[in-house]
């Protein structure tokens, strides 16, 4: 008798593979902290099988397989971020449902950006808000880890040049969905990233705390993925522009008035 093995239906997957990467941060509890980057890094690894697994019948030798970054680095991050917490129950947990609750949101939210890209879907718009909001906390880990190293300046700006590329690439392509990139969407995620590695370097020199330039970091990239965003759908109107760049002087201002000068 010939068996052919069937895929289950993708809800499951998701919640299996949720499940699986779920499991695998309670894991980091038994590990040693010599490994723990290694291990992360096989988490990491493990996230983008799971995801290709979940997500294969959408997935091609093209630009979909962009889809993938997003999974891979909000995965990696909170692993980093997590071991910046104190050792307790009341932090990790919490950290461990958000992971839970947001790889499987970013389940849905990638399967509707590969069923997209072949034809229109009615959920496009809410997914494209989700990811956002996922893209923008994923930027905020990545940047308290990084910031957290307390690098000197010539090193915290390539950092986070080359950490935020793949992310402005994922949010910008969600717009087009093109399986090609085109040479806009391109150079505007390069002009994007450099402006945020200038951003880091002339924050270096601003007597802030971690967690306060974490969070501008993190404005300044909602600006520019806003802008650029706006850019590709042909929607980069004055008004738009006007509203980004008020909000980006509210928080300078913001920022300016909490920092601490006296130290």
């Amino acid at each position: 008798m010939n068996f052919k093995y069937r895929l289950p239906s993708k809800r499951k997957r998701f919640i299996i593979s949720s499940f699986i990467l779920s499991l695998g941060f309670i894991a980091i509890q038994l590990l040693p902290e010599t490994y723990r980057f290694l291990y992360i890094a096989a988490l990491g690894l493990l996230t983008l099988i799971l995801f290709y697994w979940s997500l294969k019948e959408g997935l091609g030798k093209n630009a979909t397989l962009i889809t993938l970054m997003l999974p891979f680095y909000f995965t990696c991050s909170v692993g980093l971020f997590w071991f910046l917490l104190p050792t307790s129950l009341f932090t990790r947990v919490p950290i461990v449902i958000l992971y839970g609750f947001g790889i499987y949101v970013l389940f849905l939210t990638a399967n509707i950006y590969t069923v997209a890209a072949i034809r229109t879907i009615a959920l496009m718009r809410a997914a494209r808000g989700v990811g956002f909001v996922l893209t923008l906390l994923t930027f905020f880990l990545v940047f308290d880890t990084i910031l957290s190293l307390r690098l000197a300046v010539y090193f915290i700006s390539p950092i986070i040049i080359f950490a935020s590329l793949p992310l402005y690439l994922q949010g910008f392509w969600s717009i087009p969905l093109d399986k090609k990139l085109s040479s806009e969407l391109i150079n505007i995620t390069l002009v994007a990233s450099l402006a945020q590695g200038e951003i880091a370097a002339a924050l270096f020199f601003w007597p802030v705390s971690v967690a306060v330039g974490s969070l501008f970091l993190t404005v300044a990239s909602y600006l520019l993925l806003g802008l650029g965003q706006a850019k590709l759908e042909g929607r980069l109107f004055t008004q738009t522009i006007r509203e980004h760049l008020i909000l980006g002087m509210l928080v300078f201002l913001g920022m300016f008035w909490a920092t601490n000068w006296g130290n």
